[in-house]
């Protein structure tokens, strides 16, 4: 028996229809003409303007009387073209998904040999899927890791399914490769896949993956619940469902530009592993990289060929600046001056609270964020002989601080919101240049490469990114660690960035999938020759 794909929506379509009316008739319409343009009694026309009017969607004129689009539809025609990354882009349909069914929506994306959690709507009862952004799971027993997998190039895809390891999640899951080859051609086929109880007992799933304009496979979206609530046929019928949603979201992204592509992953480079790596500084002067592990309190030096420890301290280090050629370090009770050589001396530093963060601001001063006793955030300039001119207050605490100074500009992380902040030195306003969602990670460490792109280290993400001037994301970076903390672009040639990472923060469980935590990264920003 063949299923409409449109059964089950009939109201959707009445409300969808009344809408398009209402839009259609800019000068407002009445109750009574759309009932007779729509052929649909009064009383139903009354029901569906009821919920529109809740919701925003339209506006009664109680002058006249007549019904005109509300400011909601606006608001999400606006949306739909300013928000060009994949979790803002999807956001809506997600909602619109959850909303349709009752049930938990995700969106997901590969990474690696995995499909990774970015974001979640979560669904109306009490018994439903919870599933944890940010973790990874395996793509040939999920529904989004089949729908990506049948939306790749054949050889692509042949070459990826021939890596993975067809573990069994449950007595259900598919573990031969004949078997999942014929459930890719299947979904490939209807445009949408389904995991019936594979990774989890009592729990289904259907996902379509998202395609971009440049046919690039960009993640899927899914709706996951319980198998009593979500039967075969269920699922049957929401597919075409979810694969249009998908399908949306595509229509939306701009097509992601490699900005400098990377000759190769992020590579670790050897040496130790840090408890929390931060404050990478590329000197010029010294052809190095100078960084700190902040925990077990340390300055290292990276030359090339070996790491080694310029200096160890007794108590953890709160930030690390270049200043004059010194590398200037804040601890909780002292500051300290460090010749390269590793001589040092103090510095009769005082600020009005907690540092947060440093970065180089010009001759004989460094940009300083301060956490104030009583919870705000003063940045401002802070000479080296000790005097702190605060700017701008940030309520709440900030991650780090990366100058622009062509631009008169200074940008700041607040990994709480989720932003990159915009400072102005000529007029002290404060803008936010971009806000990340929660599943994406949290915005941490702050670099600038030679062509004035913004990249930030994403905690938690396993990843990092970079915006380009008008705040769009132009490059996604996998890590192979949780949580990169702060980065540096610096080199012989100016095309490399350096990456710390933390593993302090980091599960057990996680580490035995991401031993490399805590070390020190290198990625080539060079086009690839």
């Amino acid at each position: 028996m063949s299923v409409n794909p449109g059964q089950g929506t009939g109201s959707l379509e009445k409300a969808i229809d009344l809408l398009e009316a209402v839009e259609s008739s800019p000068e407002g319409i009445s109750q009574v003409e759309l009932a007779a343009r729509l052929g649909l009694p009064r009383t139903t026309v009354y029901r569906l303007l009821a919920t529109l009017i809740a919701r925003g969607m339209i506006r009664r004129d109680p002058l006249r009387q007549v019904y005109c689009l509300g400011l909601r539809c606006f608001e999400m025609a606006r949306q739909s073209y300013a928000m060009p990354d994949l979790v803002g882009a999807a956001a809506l349909e997600m909602r619109a998904l959850r909303d349709l069914t009752g049930e938990t929506t995700y969106l997901g994306a590969r990474d690696g040999l995995e499909v990774i959690s970015l974001e979640r709507v979560t669904g109306v009862h009490s018994h439903r899927s919870e599933a944890i952004l940010g973790r990874h799971k395996p793509m040939h027993c999920t529904s989004q890791g089949k729908a990506i997998l049948a939306a790749m190039e054949e050889p692509a895809r042949e070459a990826l399914i021939r890596e993975l390891t067809l573990t069994a999640q449950t007595p259900l899951t598919i573990t031969d490769r004949r078997r999942l080859h014929a459930d890719i051609r299947i979904t490939a086929a209807r445009g949408y896949s389904i995991d019936d109880e594979e990774i989890a007992l009592g729990v289904r799933c259907v996902g379509a993956a998202i395609v971009d304009a440049q046919g690039k496979v960009r993640g899927a979206l899914s709706i996951a619940g319980p198998a009593y609530r979500l039967t075969r046929e269920r699922l049957d019928l929401l597919g075409p469902e979810v694969a249009e949603a998908a399908r949306r979201v595509g229509a939306q992204l701009t097509v992601v530009k490699d900005s400098g592509p990377a000759a190769g992953e992020p590579a670790p480079i050897p040496g130790r592993w840090a408890f929390h790596g931060a404050f990478p500084i590329w000197s010029k002067e010294h052809d190095c990289l100078f960084w700190a592990d902040t925990l077990a309190p340390a300055i290292h030096c990276w030359n090339g060929r070996s790491d080694t420890t310029l200096m160890a301290l007794d108590s953890p280090i709160l930030g690390m600046a270049s200043c004059d050629d010194l590398l200037i370090v804040a601890q909780a009770s002292n500051w300290l001056a460090i010749e390269a050589d590793g001589s040092t001396r103090a510095c009769q530093v005082s600020v009005p609270g907690t540092v947060l963060a440093l970065a180089e601001g010009g001759p004989g001063r460094m940009w300083a964020a301060v956490e104030h006793e009583q919870g705000y955030v003063l940045v401002g300039a802070l000479g080296i002989a000790g005097r702190f001119e605060p700017r701008w207050r940030i309520d709440e605490p900030v991650g780090a601080l990366c100058p622009a100074p062509e631009q008169g500009m200074l940008y700041a992380t607040t990994p709480g919101s989720g932003s990159i902040l915009m400072l102005r030195e000529d007029d002290r306003t404060i803008r936010r240049f971009i806000s990340m969602p929660r599943g994406s990670g949290r915005p941490l460490g702050l670099a600038r490469d030679a062509a004035g792109g913004i990249w930030t280290a994403m905690g938690d993400g396993w990843s990092v990114l970079r915006f380009s001037a008008d705040g769009g994301i132009d490059r996604v970076q996998g890590m192979p660690v949780p949580h990169p903390v702060d980065l540096a672009v610096g080199g012989h040639d100016g095309q490399t960035l350096f990456i710390t990472s933390a593993r302090h923060r980091v599960p057990m469980e996680t580490l035995a999938s991401a031993p490399l935590s805590g070390r020190l990264f290198s990625l080539s920003l060079a086009p690839p020759a």
